[in-house]
């Protein structure tokens, strides 16, 4: 049981921005809400502009990489003098891209940033983190209309520390929660959260995992490691990996340079970028169409007008 958290809001932000989308005949609207809570944690919620309240409607919160607003994190088309950070995500653009695919349900992105633009320290500053979390999440998740309501936990980078944070928070994983995605975010994994994962795997219905990792145990950052040989995704994921293993069937596969686990029904996957030159693949995970691929992937649009780590399927849809 949680004990009962107040948070304030104040709003600091409302605007609504409107896209042509190249590759459809209709003009899509977005709507854009931004506030704070509790005056750390920024909140910006992104509506689709038609929302329909007959359909399901998939809330995905995407809690941002360590040192990026949530401009950077939307994107936008790059001007010179542009600050690089806005051109390595592109959040928004992929949105509009599932919301073309997705017509069937209602897709509402909620980013959640921090006044650290670190996740793991913000934790580490706010020790009753195990309850304010999960607040955030079903305050949040009340806010968006929708009788029939599936919340999605995405992040990249450090945001895997907010979702960790909120597995902490429970016993058992919330049957809300349908999706979990971590784009080179699972840092924070150890044995003790795999009982969780089993759980809600194999008793919640229409629940999906997906771990996106590249090989940064052998990546090298002016000459020198990016992670030691246990500190990085390659490792956490892999240890993921033998641990669902005892419970789960996977098939393996391999297209291209990518390292392709599956379980049976296609719930469970692994996407392993491979590292020959000892490059760094961190941010290149999300912007190839990484997004895209941790909503869609099992799904019947999977790898359906894009294909991931390849070129940008919505480059045409950058604002």
């Amino acid at each position: 049981m949680h004990t009962k958290v107040t948070i304030s809001y104040r709003l600091i932000l409302f605007f609504s921005a409107q896209a042509v989308c190249c590759s459809c005949s209709a003009q899509l609207t977005s709507g854009v809400s931004s506030f704070l809570m509790s005056d750390s944690v920024r909140v910006t919620i992104d509506q689709p502009a038609v929302f329909k309240k007959n359909k399901e409607t998939v809330i995905v919160f995407f809690a941002l990489p360590n040192g990026n607003s949530t401009e950077q994190t939307m994107g936008k088309k790059m001007q010179p003098g542009d600050d690089w950070h806005f051109d390595i995500q592109h959040i928004k653009a992929q949105t509009c891209f599932i919301r073309q695919q997705w017509s069937k349900k209602n897709l509402v992105v909620i980013y959640l940033e921090n006044n650290l633009k670190s996740w793991p320290a913000w934790k580490q500053r706010h020790p009753a983190f195990q309850q304010l979390i999960p607040h955030i999440i079903d305050s949040l998740t009340g806010l968006v209309d929708g009788k029939k309501k599936s919340v999605y936990l995405n992040g990249h980078s450090g945001g895997g520390s907010f979702i960790f944070g909120f597995l902490a928070s429970y016993d058992k994983i919330p049957p809300k929660i349908k999706r979990i995605s971590f784009l080179d975010s699972d840092y924070g994994y150890d044995s003790s959260y795999y009982p969780k994962f089993r759980q809600w795997l194999q008793e919640v219905k229409g629940t999906a995992l997906n771990v996106f990792a590249y090989n940064d145990s052998v990546a090298l950052y002016n000459g020198k490691p990016v992670v030691s040989a246990t500190g990085g995704t390659w490792y956490r994921s892999h240890l993921l990996l033998n641990h669902l293993s005892a419970d789960f069937s996977f098939s393996k596969s391999r297209d291209d340079s990518i390292i392709i686990y599956k379980n049976t029904d296609q719930r469970i996957q692994f996407f392993f970028k491979t590292n020959p030159d000892r490059k760094i693949f961190h941010t290149q995970q999300v912007e190839l169409n990484g997004f895209i691929h941790s909503i869609l992937a099992g799904t019947k649009l999977d790898s359906k007008k894009y294909k991931y780590f390849e070129a940008r399927a919505y480059a045409d849809l950058i604002e």
